[in-house]
């Protein structure tokens, strides 16, 4: 039985589809982009960010963006979490981890009435509301055609389910000590709730 989610929301332009340490994709939808390779599906369950990599061709990838790779500063992780504690309030979501890196964001959530994938879905449109509320949306100067900002979100989640009360917890433990690997404090929010087994 599933307990819980270990999720990771990548920003916008963070993780390509044709990434040669692999990706979850099973498309480039972007001409520009495909001239870099085609997608690198991996259905692996461990973290491939330490793989050796030729870093070069992967920036000039990112160079055919058709926005610029999204990094939030502290200011707009600190309304990405006050959107995510607005849809946990509303729709009773109990988060027992949580990260907000420049260019990702993990999380460790209790199972819920809603899909995971639906659960990452809502908790990437209240983050965006909440940056476009404070005026800190990172593409803001960077509207479609239609008018409309670009997401500065990833289209998809990268997700592990967790089982038992010791997946949660190492699920927990890594999430609290992500922001250590990139030169970070610790981050504690007021939304995260102690996990409970």
């Amino acid at each position: 039985m599933v307990i819980g989610y270990h999720v990771i929301l990548s920003a916008y332009g963070f993780w390509l589809p044709n990434d040669p340490r692999g990706s979850w994709s099973d498309f480039v939808g972007s001409w520009e982009l495909f001239r870099f390779g085609r997608a690198t599906k991996t259905d692996v369950r461990h973290s491939v960010a330490q793989a050796s990599h030729d870093r070069q061709a992967r920036l000039a990838a990112k160079g055919a963006l058709k926005y610029p790779p999204v990094r939030f500063s502290g200011i707009q992780a600190r309304a990405v979490g006050r959107g995510f504690a607005a849809f946990a309030a509303r729709s009773g979501l109990i988060l027992w981890a949580c990260s907000i890196l420049p260019e990702h964001v993990h999380l460790v959530a209790a199972r819920h009435r809603y899909t995971v994938e639906e659960v990452a879905k809502h908790l990437k449109g209240a983050a965006t509301r909440r940056l476009a509320e404070e005026g800190v949306h990172p593409l803001a100067g960077m509207c479609k055609r239609s008018g409309r900002v670009p997401s500065p979100w990833a289209v998809r989640e990268w997700k592990v389910f967790l089982h038992t009360p010791a997946d949660a917890r190492r699920a927990i433990r890594y999430v609290e000590d992500n922001p250590l690997k990139e030169g970070l404090p610790r981050q504690h929010w007021s939304f995260v709730n102690p996990f409970d087994a």
